[in-house]
């Protein structure tokens, strides 16, 4: 759509999956503060190094739900599932990288707004260390970005 300032600001955090979450909570605080459901959008990529560390996670994680059955208690059983779950997909998350992407879709006469927001995520705190990159409709990565964007949950 030629109408649309539409950009993309990609984050690299490493494997600091705390910053990531921070990022996330920031943007998530803007959209409802500022109403920009549509218009600031993210998605995280995240890449393993090895495939090794998922199939090391399943085993765990099945041996905790076979071991909790004996218990009688409900609460306890979904509880140490869902810790087991939670320690070992942060300790694989650890050892990926992870990847934020922002698209930013402001209208044509909202060229102002998007060029403030622009200019404002990057210099904000959980932001500032993940080296920022934008990515501008134009650009030979722009379509390459769009489409991961799109095939990210």
């Amino acid at each position: 759509m030629q109408g649309m300032a539409h950009s993309f600001l990609i984050f690299e955090f490493g494997g600091n999956e705390e910053a990531a979450q921070q990022a996330r909570h920031r943007i998530d605080g803007w959209k409802q503060g500022f109403r920009l459901d549509k218009k600031l959008q993210l998605k995280f990529e995240r890449k393993e190094p090895e495939g090794e560390p998922e199939s090391v996670a399943e085993p765990v994680a099945k041996t905790s739900k076979a071991g909790s059955k004996g218990k009688t208690k409900p609460g306890a059983k979904s509880k140490s599932v869902v810790v087991s779950d939670a320690e070992t997909s942060s300790s694989t998350a650890n050892s990926g990288q992870i990847r934020l992407i922002v698209r930013l879709d402001f209208s044509d006469h909202e060229k102002l707004s998007h060029q403030r927001w622009i200019e404002r995520i990057p210099t904000e705190e959980p932001f500032k260390g993940a080296n920022p990159r934008l990515v501008r409709a134009g650009q030979p990565e722009f379509k390459a970005t769009s489409d991961l964007f799109d095939l990210l949950d």
